[in-house]
């Protein structure tokens, strides 16, 4: 893999890091959050475009969570899709 390429765990999409939106279970507190910003946070990281049906099928499929080996609240899903409203 190309350095600093990661893949949408939905649609598989390989890109740059910053094209994606960053989801982590943070270590050792096993907490589920967004990254935001140029933060730092160690742990199980998984990536995701910053689209609307990439979105509605990692919630769908429980991709996130498969990809974390964690559980995913909803909240984080909300979260998600405020962020992409602001996008645009």
């Amino acid at each position: 893999m190309i350095k600093d390429y990661r893949r949408c765990v939905s649609c598989r999409k390989l890109a740059p890091r910053h094209e994606f939106w960053r989801v982590i279970r943070s270590h050792p507190s096993h907490t589920v959050s967004i990254e935001l910003g140029n933060t730092l946070v160690q742990g199980r990281s998984a990536y995701l475009c910053p689209t609307a049906s990439c979105l509605q099928i990692a919630q769908k499929k429980n991709r996130l969570g498969r990809s974390l080996k964690a559980k995913v609240d909803e909240g984080i899903y909300q979260q998600l899709g405020l962020l992409k409203l602001i996008d645009n």
